[in-house]
């Protein structure tokens, strides 16, 4: 073996041991083009600091997806994420940001299919029974439906960028349990809860059939749900209704942006360099 050979390979082998401890250099995100797709969760209402370009889609500087980009300087990001946004919509206009040059793609979608909003208006609005009821029909419909729609929308990101890694977003569990809370009752909030907990499962299972990686936010946000002492997701929120039911600042930085980086994982240039090596 050559001594150009040789330090070629340790090279590539160290690279890899700091991956692998969590050392290496941010500049190693430089290759990526990256583009976040998806809905509110994904678009960072509630988390205030909204571009202005983006109107009513409220994409925030503090979402996960801007907080990743700031910190990692890829080699170019865009965000296409909006408040409201169902599959049909990925489908119909936010892929066309995507190419061939996409390398990381981010994506929160389907609690919009499956009508997460129109339960927490229930819920809020008329008590526990009608809470109970509306998850109940709408666990009905997203077994039925949802997994068809998220497979027409992965497929379509897929299509538009073959050479991307995917990474597809859960959403948190809303409310801590077992706590004193105003509100609805300790039984309509643990079937809320087992709505997001059905939604997830169906999404983490249409990921794995597209080969998408899942990022799982949901143990993260254990002990900053609603009702905890230090929330990092909105209750219901009278002076911003927008805001309602959604993450906070400290959801985004302190959730979503650490099990993003983590499901990232090795870049595509130092795997190229390891490969190379």
């Amino acid at each position: 073996m050559t001594r150009t050979r040789m330090l070629t390979l340790l090279a590539g082998v160290l690279s890899a041991t700091l991956v692998a401890l969590g050392l290496a250099s941010p500049a190693q995100a430089a290759g990526h083009h990256y583009v976040a797709l998806g809905d509110s969760y994904a678009s960072g209402v509630g988390a205030g600091s909204y571009t202005s370009e983006s109107g009513n889609c409220k994409r925030s500087t503090k979402a996960f997806s801007a907080l990743w980009a700031a910190a990692n300087a890829p080699a170019s990001y865009k965000s296409v994420a909006c408040g409201g946004a169902k599959t049909t919509d990925v489908i119909n206009s936010q892929v066309a940001a995507l190419s061939s040059q996409t390398t990381l793609v981010s994506i929160t979608i389907g609690g919009n299919d499956a009508g997460f909003g129109n339960i927490m208006s229930t819920c809020a609005l008329k008590g526990s029974s009608a809470c109970i009821a509306a998850v109940d029909a709408a666990q009905a419909q997203a077994r039925a439906n949802l997994p068809g729609l998220l497979d027409r929308a992965y497929t379509a990101i897929r299509n538009k960028a073959p050479n991307a890694k995917v990474v597809v977003l859960s959403y948190p569990v809303f409310y801590q349990l077992g706590t004193v809370c105003v509100g609805i009752g300790e039984a309509a909030r643990a079937k809320v809860n087992e709505g997001i907990n059905l939604a997830d499962s169906l999404i983490a299972a249409a990921a794995a059939r597209a080969g998408f990686t899942f990022a799982d936010v949901r143990s993260i946000f254990v002990g900053h749900q609603i009702c905890s002492g230090n929330k990092w997701i909105h209750s219901v929120d009278i002076l911003n209704l927008s805001n309602s039911y959604h993450p906070m600042a400290t959801g985004q930085a302190n959730g979503y942006l650490p099990v993003f980086t983590k499901a990232v994982g090795q870049s595509a240039t130092a795997k190229k360099a390891t490969a190379r090596a």
